[in-house]
This record gives structure tokens, sequence and C-alpha cells, in this order.
């Protein structure tokens, strides 16, 4: 069971080399140099800016990040504010918290908490882990605008048990708050969760259950979040902007897929990649993506 959560784990830190430049959607490859956007749909650089623009039609911005990485989250609190500034309605959605914690998400949101309070009434340690000043730019700004917080994860228990026993090793209580079915035909899926592995191919029954368990992480979140906009009717001017590990959205095959497959809404994919030097990733990684610099000091992770 531990060698199954590790190795869905894989896919929500940081991003393996090989999994940006898989032959998954529109064909061609783009350069991105540390500090530039590009536009992968139309292949060509891109600014800040212009990726808001591409946004307005969209129910759906997913982010992508890399954990722990300032200029990441830094990145997602602008993309908040500049989103809520053009006159949308943000709704921030986060794998960082898993449901049950909800109604504390929703204090924050109201302004009823302060931050010392909230971290600890949150469990923030127990949720995620990482040094909460990373994510503090992005708390804060839903916290400024009294956006909606939405806990996206489910239970991490959940999660362990389809690593253990696959999606009939989930107790009844549990399916009961899920789709009635985990589909685990996405080809090209698989393809992202194989680069991210390694590129070890999967076979036998634990790593059918390791990949059953990142479908139900995916689709959870999906799922959460579609279940907030059924109880919370968006309006025209909603959007729904969904932080998260780089390996749930790439390729839009994440949560994203699972969202469409749904019909929840069309979405804008923003891939963020931190590195040295320029990188180069296929244009069917996302509709965005941009590379941050590697601080001087970054330790190997």
């Amino acid at each position: 069971m531990l060698a199954a959560l590790v190795a869905v784990s894989a896919l929500t830190h940081q991003t393996a080399p090989d999994a940006v430049h898989l032959p998954i959607g529109r064909g061609g490859s783009m350069q991105i140099a540390p500090g530039e956007f590009a536009n992968l749909r139309e292949g060509k650089p891109a600014t800040f800016d212009q990726f808001i623009v591409a946004t307005e039609h969209s129910r759906f911005v997913y982010l992508g990040e890399q954990h722990a990485t300032a200029a990441h989250q830094e990145l997602e609190a602008k993309v908040i504010r500049a989103i809520q500034t053009s006159g949308r309605h943000v709704i921030v959605g986060v794998e960082m918290y898993q449901r049950p914690k909800q109604d504390v998400l929703d204090l924050w949101s109201e302004g009823k908490l302060e931050e010392p309070e909230f971290l600890i009434q949150s469990d923030w340690k127990g949720q995620w882990g990482f040094d909460y000043k990373f994510y503090k730019p992005v708390l804060d700004a839903v916290k400024e605008f009294r956006l909606p917080l939405v806990a996206l994860n489910v239970p991490r228990d959940w999660v362990r048990a389809v690593g253990k026993g696959g999606y009939a090793g989930l107790p009844m209580s549990a399916k009961l708050q899920l789709p009635a079915e985990l589909f685990l035909g996405n080809v090209e899926h698989r393809k992202v969760f194989e680069a991210m592995m390694g590129g070890h191919q999967m076979t036998g029954t634990s790593m059918e259950n390791m990949y059953a368990a990142q479908v139900l992480w995916d689709e959870g979140m999906a799922d959460t979040a579609l279940k907030y906009l059924a109880r919370v009717p968006a309006t025209q001017s909603s959007v729904f902007v969904i932080i998260a590990g780089a390996g749930h959205v790439m390729y839009d095959e994440g949560i994203n897929y699972r969202i469409t497959r749904r019909r929840g809404g069309a979405g804008t994919t923003l891939v963020m990649l931190e590195s040295k030097a320029p990188v180069e990733v296929s244009r069917g990684l996302g509709t965005f993506a941009c590379v941050t610099a590697t601080p001087p000091d970054r330790k190997p992770r």
C-alpha cells in the first residue's frame, strides 16, 4: 500500500521531464524559456494578459503547478486577482484540502477566521504538509475578495483503499459519494501516468490499482467541483479556477478530462514548469504553458 501511495504521489509533485513532450493531442512542440508564456493551442509566444483574455469564455481554468514553488503560487494568486477584477466571479478549488474541511474553508472565505486559527482548524499540516508560506498568496487573495474556496480532494483513506484493492476496495459509504463509474479506459491518460512513473508500463494487479487510485483522485476532484456548481448554481460570469499538481491536468487528460466527459463546460489549462534553461514541450500539454526560473538557491528535490 505504501508503494501505491508513493507512486500516485509522484503525479502531484515534480513533473517528470519526459512527461512534457508526449505525442498526445495537437502535434508539434515549442521551446519555452524561463520567464516566458506560450500559447500552445496557437503555437506562438504569449503573455500573461493574453492568457487571461483566453479564459473569458471558459467555465473552468485549470492551473497545474509544481507544489511549493513560490513563483507558481504567486502566479496563481495573480490569475485569481486578474480574472476577478475583470468582472468575473471566481470560485477557487484547491487540491490541498479534502472534502471534510469544507466548513472551515467557508469560514475563511467569509472572513470569519484569522490566519493562525484557520491553519489550526483546517489542519493545514495534516491536510497538505508543504510550508504555508508558499500558498499564503492564494489564500490571501481568496480572503480579500471573499471568494468561495472549495476543498476538492477526496479523503486520503479512499485513495489508499483503491491503491490497495482497486475500486472494489472502497466501502459503500464512499462509493455513494462518487460517480457510479470509475472510468479506466482513457488510453492517453495512461500514457501520462506511465511517463510520470518513469516510463514503466503498467502490468499486474498492483499497478492497475495504482492507476485506479490516480483516476479516483482526478475523478473525485472533478466530482467535487461539479457538485459545488450543482449546489451553488453558476452565473454567466462565474469561473471555477482549479489549482492542482500539473500531473492532474496535463494534456487535458486529468481533472479537466473528467469534467469535460461529464459535460461540465469549456476549460483553459495552464501548465506551470520550473527550469534554469529553456524547456521543450509538446503543444498538446495544455492550452498554455509557462516556465518560471529556478531560484539560484533551490535545493534538488
